[in-house]
């Protein structure tokens, strides 16, 4: 399961706040803060879709992110690999480094963290 753009704002926000009240999410908008119920209703779906929980204090709702940035990123890595580079990392890495605009330096760091993967093997 996929979530829209907006629901991916919110959760970069729920992310970066571990747990949070619906006042905390508003405030970590940037101006202009989208409405309360859009925010409610965007929970309320991520909610359905297993991506937050939440912990009930009254009538109050403490937001919680189910799954992990680092795991919901590495599919979509991983789906984006498969879907436009025939499932090749070696293609993936290949149209990385020349279509984007790595200095020398950056390329070495990438260079040293590949062969750190390699020597953990």
């Amino acid at each position: 399961m996929q979530l829209t753009k907006t629901e991916e704002d919110l959760m970069n926000h729920l992310w970066k706040l571990e747990k949070a009240f619906m006042k905390d999410l508003l405030d970590a908008y940037p101006e202009p803060k989208p409405a309360t119920t859009t925010v409610a209703t965007l929970l309320k779906r991520m909610t359905d879709k297993k991506f937050v929980g939440y912990t009930l204090y009254g009538k109050s709702r403490e937001y919680y992110p189910l799954v992990k940035k680092k795991d919901y990123f590495s599919k979509h890595v991983n789906g984006l690999i498969k879907n436009f580079f025939n499932d090749s990392a070696s293609q993936f890495a290949s149209f990385f480094t020349k279509e984007t605009d790595l200095t020398k330096e950056e390329l070495e760091d990438l260079k040293k963290l590949i062969d750190n993967e390699i020597k953990n093997k």
